[in-house]
């Protein structure tokens, strides 16, 4: 493909605001949380793909962990199997858990290892069962009761929390060049599968390997103030602010406090950004500007 002087001049000025973050980040370790659009669409989908790629490539570390809610829900309908949640999470059974555990271990995870690697890459794909890294208890879910003075306890079934992170195979892939694809499933100590969700893994995943960045991916912009416009960097005492103000609420709320426990665990800074650009991890990691907004513990 041939490309004119001014193309080319884009491309050095591109390049070239780059490279000091380039060179900051060498060695360094991103978690990424993958999922909404970005894993949906195919122009993204591959977008994606090579933005990891690049990442090892200049010498960062990525560990993608992934989510697949919509292809769990789609299989679950083709079964007959209904679906049900408790704020917002899905109740699993001990069938539901089985076709979980098929399409988040096998067909999700294995398609984003096929895209990392014909795009370059070395991915592995793993769950959290594996090498016994996700280790997790059983969830219970709390919900107010009009009719008791205490909050209800509601069972969802195989839906967990992480306890613990054992990093032993992720340093290992990382010393192999390898690319960590990790699907969110754990086991407690008496071998029982939990599904886990997908951006409380990555940030458990973050803390315990003290990564520089943990980047989850979104179908939003990013944090907004109360008037709708885009806050590219804040610290965690005014996201703190904002959550008592209701104008962070609802949905992000989750997302939000994973974000707020890797930086408080030691993460240099969680990100919320637009999967829906193309690049968007790069666009973030890369750039003066980024595509979302940055949350750290202190700045």
């Amino acid at each position: 493909m041939t490309v004119s002087r001014q193309q080319a001049l884009e491309i050095a000025t591109v390049l070239t605001e780059a490279l000091p973050y380039i060179q900051r980040f060498k060695g360094k370790t991103f978690v990424v949380k993958y999922g909404g659009n970005a894993m949906t669409d195919e122009t993204l989908k591959y977008s994606f793909a090579r933005d990891i790629v690049l990442m090892k490539l200049v010498g960062m570390n990525p560990i993608v962990v992934h989510g697949g809610g919509p292809q769990i829900g789609s299989l679950l309908e083709q079964l007959g199997i209904a679906s049900h949640f408790v704020d917002g999470m899905r109740v699993t059974d001990s069938a539901t858990m089985d076709v979980v555990e098929m399409v988040l271990g096998g067909l999700v995870n294995k398609d984003i290892v096929n895209l990392i690697n014909q795009n370059g890459g070395k991915a592995l794909g793993m769950t959290g069962k594996d090498a016994n890294m996700i280790q997790a208890k059983k969830l219970m879910v709390e919900r107010p009761s009009k009719a008791l003075s205490t909050p209800e306890i509601i069972d969802i079934g195989h839906v967990g929390e992480v306890t613990n992170i054992d990093r032993q195979v992720l340093d290992v892939a990382a010393e192999s060049n390898l690319i960590p694809v990790i699907a969110p499933i754990g086991t407690d100590a008496e071998g029982h599968t939990y599904n886990i969700n997908a951006d409380l893994v990555a940030s458990a995943i973050a803390s315990a390997v003290q990564a520089e960045k943990l980047v989850l991916l979104t179908n939003v912009p990013g944090l907004q103030d109360a008037d709708g416009s885009l806050l590219p960097t804040l610290n965690a005492n005014a996201v703190h602010t904002m959550i008592g103000e209701g104008i962070i609420s609802g949905g992000m709320l989750p997302k939000i406090q994973c974000a707020l426990d890797a930086v408080q665990a030691g993460v240099n800074s969680a990100h919320i950004i637009d999967g829906r650009v193309a690049h968007a991890v790069l666009l973030e990691v890369l750039t003066d500007e980024g595509v979302g907004t940055k949350i750290s513990a202190h700045e």
